[in-house]
């Protein structure tokens, strides 16, 4: 009788997972061979590029000192700029006056209307024929500027403070909003800073609806000081007569005493000193706070950091929103663009030889 041998048989799930594991083998196999061939290809470029820098090392040095000097009579034409600068802190909402004034200003001197410009600002107009620019920029640090999202969001509801990121709030906040403002002017005289900057700051501190809302707001808290003046003189009354009250229950003269109590249900016999006693503090505190708010009040537009009269010499010029020295970025320009004409031939050199090819 035979015997039938049957063959084994391979597990499905077994084969499955095999070529899984087969699968991913080969995908990070392709992932890191592309990988190792874009590092390859990046070290050829920069190999590339230092060699094509010691080949024409010379006509980039070159151009380097040209750009130099350049600057250096550009320098010279323009004569010395002199910058001054002055902190400022906006008790009000005038940041978005301030900021259109100084345009305003800065539109002025681009016209070269210097009379009027003299006008605004009750300074000689050959003076004035000497500032080159007025600035004006939020002076706060990163962690103040994230405080201040935390608190707008916080301000907001739920729903739309989930969608409100930190790059949208600072895209839409507006700088003038800021409290603190670092205020710049430039110009060829390096005296009479100050006069200018006292000057702006008289502007907007006389005008007529801030003044009205400085009236306003310090009436009102004059008004609101009084009245807790009063509620601390009642609250120092009635300390006084719970304390006759007190000891008149515990002279033993009187041939009896009462039970004084300052926890429980007891409310006949129950004393309020230390309500009082904490209300009269809490409204101390408030006092102080009020006053606190009268005496930022004073000033519509407060000068934290003066403007010194005389100007420090200032070689940089703004460039991309940042400030440069003249000479530097000259020679950075000359650099790159002389840097981009040989790549610009190389390119060409190629194509023709490619073209000869082909």
């Amino acid at each position: 009788m035979s015997k039938e041998v049957k063959s084994p048989q391979n597990n499905p799930e077994e084969i499955d997972l095999g070529q899984l594991f087969k699968l991913i083998g080969k995908a990070f196999d392709r992932f890191f061979n592309f990988f190792g061939h874009i590092i390859n290809k990046l070290f050829l470029i920069v190999v590339w590029l230092v060699f094509f820098v010691k080949k024409n090392f010379l006509i980039i040095a070159t151009s380097i000192f040209i750009g130099l000097l350049f600057g250096y009579i550009i320098e010279k034409r323009t004569g010395p700029i002199y910058k001054s600068t002055m902190l400022i802190k906006q008790n009000y909402n005038t940041g978005q006056n301030l900021y259109n004034t100084l345009e305003y200003f800065n539109d002025l001197l681009a016209e070269e209307n210097y009379d009027a410009l003299s006008k605004e600002l009750s300074a000689d107009v050959s003076y004035i024929s000497s500032i080159k620019s007025f600035s004006i920029k939020p002076f706060i640090t990163e962690n103040e500027i994230y405080v201040n999202y935390s608190n707008y969001l916080s301000n907001l509801d739920s729903m739309l403070a989930s969608e409100y990121d930190y790059e949208l709030y600072l895209e839409k906040i507006d700088d003038s909003n800021y409290a603190m403002q670092l205020l710049t002017i430039t110009g060829a005289n390096k005296d009479n800073f100050k006069l200018i900057s006292d000057k702006i700051s008289e502007n907007i501190n006389s005008l007529p609806f801030f003044k009205r809302e400085q009236e306003k707001d310090i009436t009102e808290l004059e008004n609101r000081s009084l009245a807790i003046i009063e509620a601390i003189k009642e609250s120092d009354s009635l300390q006084k007569t719970y304390k006759q009250v007190l000891e008149n229950s515990l002279d033993p003269e009187n041939g009896f005493q009462t039970s004084i109590t300052f926890e429980g249900s007891d409310e006949k016999n129950k004393t309020r000193e230390y309500d009082l006693y904490k209300s009269d503090i809490e409204l101390r505190a408030q006092l102080v706070d009020i006053e606190r708010q009268i005496e930022d009040k004073k000033y519509i537009l407060e000068t934290i950091s003066d403007m010194p009269d005389r100007g420090f010499l200032d070689p940089s010029i703004s460039f991309l929103g940042k400030d440069f020295d003249i000479k530097f970025l000259f020679a950075a320009l000359f650099m790159f663009l002389t840097f981009f004409i040989l790549l610009i031939l190389k390119l060409f050199k190629f194509l023709e030889k490619f073209k000869y090819n082909y």
